[in-house]
């Protein structure tokens, strides 16, 4: 398997199966960040995850409700905010390395889809 990384307006993702320890990336245009194979895991699943709870609020909500939802394991932290269509996401690193980082809404549609297809979770 060899190293992949897609991006967008706004985001990237990556796999390099052959790296020592930091085997995912995430990142926008500006910054990014390695991460190990479980962090990555982690992220995509925990991604996921909130993609679907927000697609499940949908019929919930007034079209002008805001809301955020988090998601939380040992690992990441990541939070996504904004309406059930489009909305911001946040993540925090829980392993000691004290990394941060966020995409904009316009981003997050083009990161999920990306994440989806990476590697096999």
């Amino acid at each position: 398997m060899e190293r992949v990384l897609k991006s967008g307006s706004g985001w990237r993702i990556g796999w390099n199966p052959n790296a020592p320890e930091f085997k995912g990336l995430v990142g926008t245009d500006d910054w990014a960040v390695e991460l190990t194979e479980a962090e990555l895991n982690e992220f995509c699943r925990l991604l996921m995850q909130l993609a679907e709870t927000m697609k499940q609020l949908t019929a919930e909500l007034m079209d002008e409700e805001k809301i955020a939802c988090e998601a939380e394991s040992n690992l990441l932290w990541m939070e996504v905010e904004g309406y059930p269509h489009i909305y911001s996401l946040r993540f925090i690193i829980n392993t000691g390395r004290c990394v941060e980082g966020k995409w904009n809404a316009s981003a997050v549609p083009g990161l999920l889809q990306a994440a989806g297809m990476l590697k096999v979770f």
